[in-house]
């Protein structure tokens, strides 16, 4: 029984604990009426008069007000807090009775006024004649509707007893009770949950602390089979740089004391990095992978390559550039400068804006080789994207280094167009992709090779990576572990799933 560890216990004890308390409270609510319910408490109950003696626990005050009045000498001042601390609100027609009963016993009420009420509309309640009458020891109170939480108070002047005699609020509430309340402070409310309650949050919160504390100071706990330590470096493609980011993240979630760290600055320059850093490394292989979109140009024959994922790439305009697709042919016109403004191609009328990425850029390699038809774009004309260097330029062609900022500025530039990975483009804001040859990019598309803006993403290293190495976990964890997981939810194919294996051979 490898699960019986003391983790395990507290596990399934807090699991059993917290599924009895939810079953209790939902009993409870079901079996025990959401009762109406007005409560009472005595504030203030203090000698004014010179003969009044203090009750038990009572501070003997002798203010000495009423010395020089007959009758008057044993005065007392009772502060009484009238409040509804139910569930419900009460209305006028939820008392079962003419209203409430205040009552001192031993003492005559001498006077009484209504003080501090926690809303304006109360008072209306008090004013009628004889809404509110005493005579003894008792006060009579109207029918007053009071909503969850609300309260009145009231001032009694009173004679003929002591500080500290019994006082007694009662009534009759329909499905609801008139009940007296305890509280540490003047204005203190009653406890929000209940003592059962309570009790079953310690437990709960014991119970987890205990979990929590177990799983923190246990020690020598082993890697999931198939993780590495140590620090790894993944540069290149950064069409393809959110995806390895997650991807590492999870790695690094996983497989404990390993630190991938990915730099991405284009898949021309990741591959010169990547040969630099062989030649440099004195211990074969150094721990850098080089992200590709598509197979590495010609001339690096140290570069060992793993097919990875199919991508989408797309085809961006600004979304003040209203078509919804071009054709391969209108695509090429339109970055050799036969297409001018948009509105030769059933566009508004804006000038086209190019904007690209720089030659290190392995994006723009693609979208040469498999939209441009192998021949490059124009030069460079812009350094804003917006405004030509000189006005013998034909047209406004800017170059960017990464796929964040094209996109960025194709969604802030009208008449903008530009390309990027599929799943960037798609996230992006005033910017939307359009059909190439009447396809939309799609994982579907990109299965059956009818959607002509793909390419296979290749991870390279610098010859073969040791066995056991972060690198060669890495890879297998990217191309045949959870990475692929990852991958789909961005919209790419992997090779080595079901899908993805025929369209990567």
């Amino acid at each position: 029984m490898g699960w019986l560890s003391a983790e395990s216990v507290v596990a399934v004890l807090t699991a059993v604990l917290g599924i009895a308390a939810s079953f209790a409270v939902v009993w409870y609510e079901r079996r025990v009426p959401r009762h109406r319910r007005i409560g009472y408490r005595v504030q203030m109950d203090t000698p004014i008069g010179s003969d009044n003696r203090g009750g038990q626990g009572q501070a003997n005050i002798r203010l000495g007000l009423f010395n020089d009045l007959p009758d008057m000498s044993d005065a007392t001042l009772v502060l009484l807090r009238i409040e509804n601390d139910g569930a419900q609100g009460i209305t006028d027609t939820d008392y079962t009775s003419n209203g409430l009963t205040a009552v001192f016993t031993e003492r005559i009420v001498r006077g009484v006024a209504v003080t501090q009420p926690d809303a304006e509309h109360l008072m209306d309640h008090f004013a009628a004649p004889g809404a509110m009458r005493h005579g003894d020891s008792t006060i009579y109170l109207p029918r007053v509707p009071l909503n969850r939480g609300q309260h009145y108070k009231l001032l009694v002047l009173l004679t003929g007893g002591r500080v500290g005699c019994v006082v007694r609020v009662s009534g009759g509430i329909r499905d609801g009770a008139v009940m007296p309340n305890r509280s540490t402070t003047v204005d203190d409310t009653p406890p929000l949950f209940s003592r059962p309650a309570r009790w079953i949050t310690v437990l709960l919160t014991l119970c987890v602390t205990a979990l929590a504390v177990i799983i923190v100071v246990r020690r020598n706990v082993p890697p999931p089979i198939g993780c590495a330590t140590g620090k790894l470096t993944v540069i290149g493609s950064t069409a393809f740089a959110p995806v390895v980011r997650e991807i590492a993240e999870k790695y690094e979630s996983d497989c404990p004391d390993s630190e991938i760290t990915v730099n991405s600055r284009g898949s021309n320059e990741g591959i010169q990095e990547l040969v630099d850093a062989g030649d440099r490394s004195t211990s074969g292989s150094p721990a850098v992978i080089s992200i590709y979109d598509g197979s590495k140009p010609d001339g690096y024959p140290q570069m060992t390559g793993e097919r990875v994922t199919v991508s989408a790439f797309a085809l961006v305009v600004n979304d003040q550039v209203s078509i919804g697709g071009l054709t391969i042919n209108q695509i090429q016109r339109i970055y050799r400068g036969d297409i001018l403004n948009w509105n030769q191609v059933g566009g508004p009328d804006l000038p086209v804006l190019l904007v690209s990425r720089d030659a290190n850029s392995g994006t723009r390699d693609l979208f040469r080789r498999h939209i441009l038809d192998g021949f490059g774009e124009p030069a460079l004309t812009s350094l804003d994207c917006e405004h030509r260097n000189s006005p013998q330029d034909r047209v406004v062609r800017c170059e960017l280094d990464s796929t964040e900022r094209v996109l960025r500025t194709v969604a802030r530039l009208p008449g903008a167009i530009g390309y990027s990975e599929l799943q960037a483009a798609i996230a992006s804001r005033n910017l939307h992709a359009l059909r190439i040859n009447g396809q939309a990019p799609s994982i579907e598309s990109i299965g059956d090779s009818s959607y002509p803006f793909t390419e296979i993403e290749y991870a390279y290293t610098y010859g073969s990576p040791p066995a056991g190495s972060l690198t060669s976990s890495f890879l297998n964890y990217l191309t045949r572990g959870s990475g692929q997981d990852v991958m789909k939810t961005h919209g790419h194919l992997p090779c080595y799933s079901p899908e993805g294996f025929r369209r990567c051979q």
